[in-house]
């Protein structure tokens, strides 16, 4: 664990995790802390392990062996369900959006995935979306803390590809997530589009602990207060992001000359 994290509230810990896919090891003894306030990149070339590493925070895939706590609760093993319900939002590199669905419905319906199920009610389907205050609260809320506000009544599927990307973290603030884990979000992205999630991602780091997997090492810089490098399963560095710039492992397997 470095300094930074053991003064901050640690959120999110996984200690040791382990993957292994028959004789292949996608991630071997990983550890790292995400703290309230702070953005953990996560960076390495394709191959390293950082996507299975978050399938592996979010209950997506089960470790082999080691352990993760949310808030001090060891969930290793959880369904991501459960996870979800217990704090922690997911993005993928994938947009996974309800395309012919407008910005306000798909936000409302990841909102309602949050409600805990009550005792069985024949009637429920009668149940006015319109009388359905909290879930339209927090689908609110969600729309705009992701800077939505002016797109909500838009169909996902018209909407340009980085407002599709901030209406898939609308749908995980929805849930009300204190970690959130996003997946190479500014993926594909143009220069003013990239600015604005990288805008969009401080504003959110306030009130999450956040891990970022990105290849845009632009933002990853002005983003990160801790990064991990990892690298065939393995983390090579990890510390804050001055240090591990200038590991000279860290260069010659994967920043390169140029950074």
């Amino acid at each position: 664990m470095t300094k930074a994290a053991s003064s901050s509230q640690v959120l999110l810990r996984a200690n040791k995790i382990t993957k292994n896919f028959g004789g292949l090891t996608a991630v071997s003894e990983v550890s790292v802390d995400l703290c309230k306030g702070q953005i953990h990149a996560v960076i390495g070339p394709n191959g390293a392990g950082k996507s299975t590493l978050a399938n592996l925070l979010s209950g997506d895939l089960p470790p082999t062996s080691g352990h993760v706590s949310l808030n001090g609760q060891d969930i290793t093993g959880w369904t991501p369900e459960k996870i979800s319900r217990n704090g922690l939002g997911r993005s993928y590199q994938k947009t996974n959006i309800f395309r012919s669905f407008s910005v306000w419905d798909n936000v409302r319906l990841s909102a309602q995935s949050r409600s805990q199920p009550g005792p069985f009610n024949p009637m429920a389907w009668l149940t006015q979306a319109g009388l359905m205050n909290d879930v339209n609260a927090r689908a609110e809320r969600a729309i705009e803390l992701a800077g939505l506000e002016n797109r909500r009544h838009a169909m996902a599927g018209a909407a340009s590809h980085g407002e599709q990307r901030q209406l898939e973290i609308a749908m995980t603030l929805a849930t009300e997530p204190q970690v959130l884990l996003l997946d190479e979000p500014l993926a594909g992205m143009g220069q003013a589009e990239a600015e604005s999630m990288v805008q969009l991602l401080l504003r959110l780091k306030v009130s999450h602990a956040m891990m970022l997997v990105e290849h845009d090492m632009d933002a990853v810089f002005a983003l990160a207060d801790q990064l991990t490098v990892m690298f065939n399963g393995q983390v090579i560095a990890s510390g804050l992001p001055a240090a591990v710039r200038a590991d000279a492992s860290v260069q010659a397997a994967y920043l390169g000359e140029d950074h």
